[in-house]
């Protein structure tokens, strides 16, 4: 008799395990559809529906264990803002599996699991604006390349020094007449 094998080990310990669908449930969350093995996916249904499960209660300490397993506060906030109001009404199976074929490189079966009634626009958004982001930045870069070269300064240093050693010259004599004055008064 196997006791225990509710749950697929994925040849990994618990803690990297529960990592691993940490991060999956964090980019479900974000983009409301990814694209992973079959096992995991099935799998982490179990992980999503328990978040917008808590979601829907939307208690101070449902918002407290959703941010422990998730570990991020953008997902957080999008948990209990959109997706919470969203399925306040459905009773479960928040998630759909969709196979889709086998890898390239080892022939795993892979599958996309999405959330139902998603946002078409949620997928990569914050990549997009990533991307939007970057450039911006390069333009900005390409625009301070081009704009024109000032002449550099260290022509001018010397000449600063120079005025110096003379001010250290003058400076020399006085201290002597200083002196010389002081001498005369006694």
């Amino acid at each position: 008799m196997r006791h225990g094998d509710k749950q697929r080990k994925f040849n990994m310990p618990k803690s990297q395990r529960r990592a691993l669908f940490a991060n999956l449930t964090v980019a479900l969350l974000k983009h409301e559809q990814i694209t992973t093995t079959l096992p995991r996916a099935k799998e982490l249904r179990s992980f999503a529906d328990g978040m917008i499960t808590f979601a829907k209660k939307g208690d101070l300490n449902s918002r407290r264990l959703a941010s422990a397993f998730l570990r991020d506060d953008e997902a957080v906030a999008k948990l209990f803002s959109t997706l919470g109001p969203r399925y306040k009404d459905r009773n479960g199976g928040y998630t759909r599996v969709l196979k889709s074929g086998f890898r390239y490189g080892d022939c795993a079966q892979m599958a996309i699991i999405e959330l139902v009634d998603r946002d078409s626009a949620a997928k990569g958004a914050k990549d997009l604006a990533r991307v939007k982001l970057e450039k911006e930045a390069l333009a900005a870069q390409e625009a301070e390349a081009e704009a024109p070269v000032e002449e550099p300064k260290a022509e001018k240093k010397p000449a600063k020094a120079a005025k110096t050693t003379k001010a250290k010259k003058e400076a020399e004599p006085k201290a002597e007449k200083k002196t010389t004055k002081a001498s005369k008064a006694k």
